[in-house]
């Protein structure tokens, strides 16, 4: 089964390569890639160029949801999944999404890999083993011995990359809202819209690896103020989206129920939203 990988990238073209060289070594079968370049004045077109890589190129930094959107068209699979420029993904990584699919409804779901990060960032969902905070200290062989011994669970909730979704789901949500640019909190944004077209299939899968090196890119942005957009446009946390309604991280147990949110929590989202 082949995907449409997107990814997007900005001046940082070493992580870039050893992502795609990984994705080409670890995957199943030959997937689309489509790499959303921002400003790329490190090389990262003409690498492309040279080899024969989708891409769609922004002259300046659009960020993260307007990059992703302006991809959709050159999308040819009937699945996508979204993948940062600083992840190495695992063996396995897309045969353990393949067969998942075999097994659900397939127009209305979203399915997330593990993330292995070098650092406790409070994840419940990820595992923590540090191999390497760059290019540089990247201790590849010790991974993959990792990886081949440890296991872990699947995990109810997704909504970090790597995700995968319907192609068509995609388009049915309008992708990522743009709004959230360059991209905080468009992740939760992305997961609620699927839930709000009535999808309860959220699933991270334990077996779906990848190397994290943590936020390459993203930590150039700075902040934005996606938590109070979100806030204001869903009328509840980001943070009580995955608490209550995804269940994020607890243990797999099957396609999530209907959530109503009691009263005492509507008042309490009322009153965050009357001091944001």
């Amino acid at each position: 089964m082949k995907f449409s990988i997107l990814i997007p990238t900005w001046n940082n073209l070493p992580y870039l390569q050893q992502c795609i060289s990984s994705i080409k070594e670890h995957s199943s079968a030959s997937h689309q890639l489509i790499i959303i370049v921002n400003e790329g004045k490190d090389g990262t077109v003409e690498w492309l160029q040279n080899e024969k890589i989708e891409y769609v190129h922004h002259r300046e930094n659009v960020g993260i949801c307007t990059g992703l959107n302006s991809a959709t068209e050159l999308i040819t699979e009937e699945h996508l999944i979204y993948l940062n420029d600083d992840m190495y993904v695992l063996p396995d990584w897309d045969s353990s999404f393949e067969k998942c699919i075999q097994t659900i409804d397939k127009t209305s779901f979203m399915l997330s890999g593990t993330m292995i990060e070098p650092h406790d960032t409070g994840n419940s969902c990820a595992l923590v083993a540090d191999f390497g905070t760059d290019i540089e200290s990247f201790k590849k062989q010790n991974l993959l011995d990792y990886h081949s011994s440890v296991t872990k669970k699947d995990w109810c909730g997704s909504s970090w990359p790597p995700i995968l979704l319907p192609t068509a789901l995609w388009k049915k949500v309008d992708g990522m809202s743009e709004e959230f640019s360059p991209g905080m909190y468009s992740d939760p944004d992305l997961s609620m819209k699927v839930w709000r077209k009535g999808t309860r299939y959220f699933r991270g899968l334990g077996d779906s690896r990848v190397y994290h090196f943590g936020s390459k890119s993203t930590r150039k942005l700075g902040k934005n103020v996606g938590r109070s957009i979100f806030l204001k446009k869903w009328k509840i946390t980001a943070r009580y989206f995955y608490q209550k309604y995804l269940r994020m991280g607890e243990d797999w147990d099957g396609p999530l129920s209907d959530y109503k949110e009691p009263l005492s929590s509507k008042l309490i989202h009322k009153i965050k939203l009357l001091r944001s």
